[in-house]
């Protein structure tokens, strides 16, 4: 017995010392958490019940010059549907009607809706989705139908909001609006505008301190908020929307007629450097034409007869010769340590070194360069650097070609790189680049920089303003502009420019056919790049404009600058010039515009001889059929973008002066 209490006795303490090290073990516990751990705990604790939500700032608009937007933030919402919240008395009441109410709306059938979200109910699916890409009106149209006006725990509506951009003038000059994102790896990226400036677009986000009070519910701590959030900037572009238009489908015209590969059109403001429309078209697999890269300003390659405007500008500045000096064309072939330089038409005789760079002659202006740098080709190279052709011209944008001019102290410089260089080949510069030349001998010598964007502002307050970059105030004296300028306006009157010349309106420039890659890979694999390059009106200059069209058809052999590019170079000039025309002779101008525009004529041939009736536009560009109707005296109104699919007054009416026409655009 006394050996039994013992052992009890025995358990007693070891229980009783098992409670002593527990109790010691809380008591350390609780120390430690209230002295040791104390703030982390109390950090945790106020996380879970107060916390710090984001408050977003609203992204700035993108606007034209003009004051059209060409991008804006707008919100996007989502519905899904809890199909477990709701009663089932609540359920069957109401999915009838909720069904009647989501087709009314959204346009698939009732039935469709109604086995849907009955199924959902049976599947206790509790993220089901309903609809996407909502609007806002919509949005506020779903919330009221029956069963979803119950809300989100009795009805089992879930909203997602999201803000998307939107572009409203559609895919017109798309790439070099651009965009801001996010890549999978969760870095951002982006191109254009939209990226280039979104320092100024986003603004900063805000901050505001809630308490948690129920289950995914949350109130404000205090009336203020603890960051106050700040809109993001406007950004006010250089783009003009209806010249834009103008180029944009012009291009994509020309494009589809030469199945041609890719191509960009840029119009800049001679005196500002403002660039009013950039096109860049690409096709995709599917043969259809989109704005996938800025090749205008990312793509680097040997632009062929357009960079013999700095032999020109060279010689005669240089007082080497002058435009009258003679040269034999050898027959359209000459040979520099065994390889070819020839002209695209051989003929032979005896030309002016104006004339060769009317008729784009190879062996003339190879032979004039040649002959009068060979000694000292530094003297010929330091002229395109002094122009910046070297470098790249610091645009704001991602991705900015590289130019490519040989240098005499390279290694790379060889005995054919002189002669190649005159006529545009072993060299590589971007259209934007090319441009700025053209663009400065129509500027009285002023080379410019291209600017796309005019200033950044807040409601009516400007924040910053961007004004014109000079890259070289004179490149060469005003008697070397003038004769210039005078060739270059007999490349359109009488050169290979001359089936674009127009005696109403007055266009200077060169055309230019290269074959691309030609220098490097000795004609592997080439193809030809045609382009046209110039200014109007000729004589007193307000745009300059170049179009470059990549790998156009060859078939008919008419893969020529003239043939592909030149046309848009017109189309556009002749819109511009026919809008706001500086010669006095309105009605002769009235009179002749279905002889100058072609596209003109697919409306009734009555209508057309008759100016006091209302043609069929219908199908035609809506920039078109605008310059045509208001040159007949039409008073027109515009909706939208694209071809003309809706006209108010019906072909063959007769004009009404108090009557609007009314065009709805695709």
């Amino acid at each position: 017995m006394a050996i039994e209490e013992k052992h009890i006795s025995y358990r007693i303490y070891l229980v009783g010392f098992a409670l002593f090290v527990m109790a010691c073990a809380i008591v350390v516990k609780l120390t430690n958490i209230q002295w040791v751990e104390g703030d982390h705990y109390k950090k945790l604790a106020k996380e879970r019940t107060v916390k710090n939500f984001v408050i977003p700032a609203n992204k700035g608009n993108l606007y034209s010059a003009d004051g059209s937007l060409l991008a804006t933030s707008i919100p996007n919402y989502k519905i899904r549907f809890d199909a477990v919240a709701p009663k089932t008395e609540d359920f069957r009441k109401n999915v009838v009607a909720l069904a009647d109410s989501l087709h009314v709306l959204l346009g698939k059938p009732a039935s469709f809706y109604l086995s849907a979200l009955k199924r959902a109910r049976a599947n206790k699916d509790r993220y089901f989705l309903v609809a996407r890409n909502l609007s806002y009106t919509q949005y506020v149209a779903i919330k009221g139908f029956p069963l979803f006006n119950l809300g989100a725990y009795k009805g089992g509506i879930i909203i997602e909001q999201q803000t998307v951009r939107e572009h409203p003038i559609g895919l017109i000059a798309e790439r070099t609006i651009g965009y801001e994102r996010i890549r999978p790896d969760g870095s951002p990226d982006g191109k254009g505008i939209e990226w280039a400036y979104r320092q100024y677009l986003n603004g900063k986000d805000g901050k505001i301190l809630k308490q948690k009070i129920a289950k995914g519910q949350w109130k404000p701590l205090r009336d203020n908020n603890e960051v106050e959030p700040r809109d993001g900037y406007d950004v006010i572009s250089t783009i003009d929307v209806y010249i834009q238009d103008i180029a944009h489908h012009a291009l994509l015209k020309q494009l589809q007629d030469y199945d041609a590969d890719h191509g960009c059109v840029v119009v800049m403001e001679t005196r500002t450097g403002e660039i009013r429309a950039i096109a860049n078209l690409g096709k995709g697999n599917d043969g259809t034409y989109y704005e996938t890269q800025n090749y205008a300003v990312a793509e680097s390659h040997e632009p062929g007869s357009t960079f013999k405007l700095l032999d020109l500008i060279a010689l005669i500045d240089d007082k080497k010769i002058d435009t009258s000096a003679v040269f034999d064309k050898h027959d359209g072939l000459i040979q520099y340590w065994g390889h070819d330089v020839e002209d695209s038409h051989r003929t032979s005789g005896k030309v002016s070194l104006a004339r060769g760079f009317e008729v784009s002659s190879n062996t003339v202006m190879v032979q004039a360069v040649y002959n009068n740098y060979k000694n000292n080709p530094q003297e010929f190279v330091d002229r395109i650097n002094s122009y910046g052709l070297n470098k790249p011209l610091g645009l704001p944008f991602q991705g900015e070609g590289r130019p490519y001019i040989p240098q005499p102290q390279e290694k790379r410089w060889s005995k054919l790189s002189l002669p190649w260089m005159a006529f545009g080949y072993g060299v590589s510069v971007t259209p934007l680049q090319t441009l700025s030349l053209y663009n400065a001998v129509a500027n009285n010598g002023e080379m410019i920089k291209p600017i796309f964007v005019k200033e950044i502002r807040e409601w009516n307050r400007t924040i910053k303003k961007y004004d014109k970059v000079v890259i070289n105030p004179k490149i060469c004296s005003d008697e070397t502009l003038s004769k210039v300028r005078e060739v270059l306006k007999n490349v359109v009157k009488r050169g290979t420019g001359k089936n674009l010349y127009s005696k109403d309106f007055s266009m200077a420039g060169k055309t230019g056919t290269a074959q691309v890659d030609y220098a490097r890979n000795g004609g592997a694999d080439k193809y030809y790049a045609s382009s046209f390059v110039g200014y109007f009106p000729a004589d007193a200059p307000k745009y300059s404009c170049i179009v470059v069209v990549h790998k156009p058809s060859t078939v008919n052999n008419n893969y020529y600058g003239a043939d592909v590019a030149g046309p848009v170079f017109k189309r556009i000039a002749q819109k511009i010039f026919t809008d706001s025309p500086s010669m006095n002779e309105i009605r002769t101008l009235k009179k002749k515009i279905a002889v100058q525009e072609k596209s003109y004529n697919n409306y009734d041939a009555k209508a057309q001889n008759n100016p006091d009736k209302m043609p069929n536009v219908k199908g035609m560009a809506g920039m078109d059929a605008v310059a045509l109707l208001e040159n007949m005296g039409f008073k027109v109104k515009a909706i939208g973008v694209g071809k003309v699919k809706k006209q108010s007054l019906p072909a063959g009416e007769q004009k009404a002066k108090s009557k609007t026409v009314i065009l709805e655009l695709s």
